[in-house]
């Protein structure tokens, strides 16, 4: 039995042609399946009975089991998905301007790069999301919010949920493929971010597709710093990274986002702010400085507003666009750094430290 959600469009086409049927069915096939949100074979009224007899004998529409869902006070919604082996992850919608959202969307059942600051590191790794899995969260999101791909609410998509997006590329790049597609969800380049804590293998490749925006985990200024806070992904010295997106492909007008977690104490002092800019100041890139949300049991702390303003302010004295990042969902921990999907099961409950 085929999860006929985990084949690309071309996929989908080889798929029926195998099977004695015309190419053109796949069109008819995958806008049911990505813009009109069909779970149902027979729903396809424009496919032929003998065509859906066939589908439903080979194949599978899988979308993942919502097991809870949860609302913040600021419109955050979180969903606690269930995937067909039993494993949990967590997807996230954040309100923005105008009444659009942009969803958090997770790659990985767990992660294995061990960030200190990140719940979901705390997880460990367990294995990588098909692209049925990772795009199965827009469905369960679209359907939630009984979205039209042709005039969305759903406006951006962040690949910034559980996992390091790198370490899963091959299911990367056939979902931002997919998602391209004005046949299916309708997502164009400039609405995608992927956001990695820097992977060697693979960056390059990222940036020639052209399919996604980048933004980087950088989260401290210096070498050092990096090894004691991200210690995996400092594996690939902060050096040679920037020298990478130095060379990164960009598009007119786009520009490397960057990340910059303020941990109390730890980074956010005025002189980290200066060695910041040293960094940033060698590409095309913005800045995006987050608050540190602590979960309980966590060895950081938040910075003072103090010094998140003196940080802001040496940047911005260097010409460096920096703009503070307001968490959303912290009070049902769907804010960054507190995905981690458990659960509670005593009651049936679900919490999510995302």
């Amino acid at each position: 039995m085929v999860d006929i959600l985990n084949l690309t469009f071309s996929e989908l086409e080889a798929f029926l042609v195998e099977r004695g049927e015309k190419a053109f069915r796949a069109k008819q096939i995958w806008q049911w399946l990505w813009n009109k949100y069909t779970r149902d074979f027979d729903a396809m009224t424009n496919v032929s009975k003998p065509t859906r007899a066939l589908l439903k004998e080979q194949a599978a529409i899988i979308w993942p089991e919502v097991v809870t869902m949860q609302k913040s006070k600021d419109g955050t919604t979180k969903f606690l998905l269930r995937l067909t082996d039993g494993a949990l992850v967590e997807t996230v919608l954040i309100p923005g301007a105008s009444g659009r959202l942009t969803q958090c969307l997770s790659c990985q059942v767990g992660c294995a790069m061990g960030c200190t600051f990140c719940s979901t590191g705390t997880m460990g790794f367990e294995r990588n999301m098909t692209m049925a899995e990772i795009l199965g969260q827009v469905l369960v999101a679209r359907e939630y919010l009984q979205d039209d791909a042709a005039n969305p609410i759903l406006r951006n998509l962040v690949f910034m949920g559980m996992g390091e997006p790198l370490l899963n590329m091959k299911e990367l790049m056939r979902s931002l493929e997919s998602l391209n597609s004005v046949l299916g969800l309708q997502f164009s380049p400039r609405r995608i971010t992927v956001s990695t804590c820097g992977i060697e293998k693979g960056l390059m490749e990222l940036g020639e597709t052209g399919l996604a925006y980048l933004a980087v985990s950088l989260h401290a200024p210096t070498q050092e710093l990096r090894k004691q806070i991200m210690p995996k992904a400092a594996n690939w010295h902060l050096d040679d990274l920037i020298t990478a997106l130095e060379n990164y492909p960009l598009k007119t007008r786009e520009r490397i986002t960057y990340e910059y977690l303020l941990l109390g104490g730890v980074n956010d002092t005025e002189e980290h702010a200066r060695q910041l800019v040293k960094l940033v100041s060698r590409t095309k890139g913005k800045l995006n400085l987050i608050v540190y949300n602590p979960s309980e049991g966590d060895p950081y702390k938040a910075p003072t507003e103090k010094a998140i303003l003196a940080f802001e302010q040496v940047l911005w004295s260097k010409n460096i666009t920096a703009i503070i990042r307001k968490s959303k969902g912290a009070d049902i921990k769907a804010a960054c750094g507190q995905l981690k999907a458990s659960q509670q099961q005593e009651c049936g409950n679900a919490e999510a430290k995302c």
